[in-house]
């Protein structure tokens, strides 16, 4: 079986956020999984793409490789929270301060393994990459489903915290030709034409 037989990311939901600057401080300080010699940031107006670089040279250039995507986002953040200082206004206060804010960008990864993770050449490389930034994110959930030298790993990372997770087995989809159980629309007396 070859590696890339061994290693597949069935399932994947991400609704993490970071302040662009700490993912990038991340990626540069990273350490990559095997196969992976660096991870190139390119940012396109307001979508950002973490693409693996292989390590090995007999990947042809024109090969994708697997990418992270993430949109980009700004937020103002507040140095206290607006919220306790609404709290704990004084009415003897003529006019109540500002309060001390700034826009900071954002990169949000969010959404199911199609919009976040793309490519499979390093696919399961890249996925270990975004479970390295959910744990630096404060902000946010992953949730995956991979194997990985065929056995199934279930992942779970809640703003910043890995988490125990479990793989369920629930019985898929009927077949929708047969009529157990469903409402023909087609045939409903209820519903005139």
């Amino acid at each position: 079986m070859s590696t890339e037989e061994s290693r597949h990311v069935y399932r994947l939901h991400s609704t993490l956020e970071l302040p662009l600057e700490d993912l990038h401080d991340h990626i540069d300080e990273a350490t990559f999984p095997d196969g992976v010699s660096d991870v190139e940031i390119t940012r396109r107006n307001n979508t950002l793409i973490l693409k693996a670089v292989a390590k090995d040279e007999s990947v042809s250039k024109y090969t994708p490789t697997a990418q992270l995507k993430a949109s980009v986002t700004e937020n103002r953040v507040y140095e206290e929270d607006p919220d306790e200082r609404h709290n704990s206004f004084r009415w003897d206060e003529d006019e109540e301060e500002e309060i001390e804010s700034e826009l900071v960008e954002f990169a949000a990864f969010k959404g199911d393994r199609e919009t976040v993770l793309q490519n499979s050449l390093l696919q399961y490389e890249m996925f270990l990459v975004l479970c390295e930034i959910a744990e630096a994110a404060e902000k946010g959930t992953l949730t995956a489903i991979a194997e990985f030298d065929g056995e199934l790993e279930a992942t779970r990372i809640v703003e910043g915290e890995p988490r125990p997770a479990d793989i369920e087995v629930v019985e898929g989809p009927r077949d929708h030709s047969s009529s157990q159980g469903g409402v023909n629309w087609r045939d409903n007396k209820f519903i005139s034409d």
